[in-house]
């Protein structure tokens, strides 16, 4: 036998704990009017992960596992805004410490083309269109 111990609003596409209903009703009558009764088992299957590819929607009133949309563009550009960042951060420390051995002196031969090659791969990087990304190659170098 399963219990009622939660309630579902179709609206707010969300699962209330009926012991906190009078919470709700007392200070501000929050207690969405759409919400419904619902098993145990049907929270518990509701409020657990998801499965892959999918989210908490509603269907016909009821809650049900529907389909995560594809990202918008808008999305898509700020995800790649800080991929842009944190590639960024990476040439940043490459070529900080390779232009201090520059500056001071002690560099080796290998420090000072690999130090252009990572300046050459930030500009490109810095050029890369977030809506369109093609990314550059990160250059391929050990840390000495």
């Amino acid at each position: 036998m399963s219990d009622f111990n939660y309630s579902f609003s179709p609206s707010n596409c969300a699962f209330y704990a009926n012991t906190l209903k009078e919470t709700y009703y007392a200070p501000a009558n929050d207690w969405p009017s759409d919400a419904f009764e619902v098993s145990d088992d049907v929270t518990n299957e509701f409020t657990a992960q998801p499965p892959n590819g999918k989210k908490l929607g509603v269907v016909d009133g009821l809650p049900v596992w529907i389909d995560v949309p594809p990202p918008t563009q808008e999305e898509l550009t700020a995800e790649n805004e800080l991929i842009k960042c944190r590639l960024r951060t990476v040439a940043d420390a490459e070529i900080a410490w390779r232009q201090d051995a520059v500056e001071t002196g002690i560099a080796s031969g290998e420090e000072t083309a690999v130090l252009a090659e990572w300046k050459k791969y930030r500009v490109l990087l810095m050029r890369v269109d977030t809506a369109k990304p093609e990314w550059p190659t990160v250059p391929d170098v050990q840390a000495s």
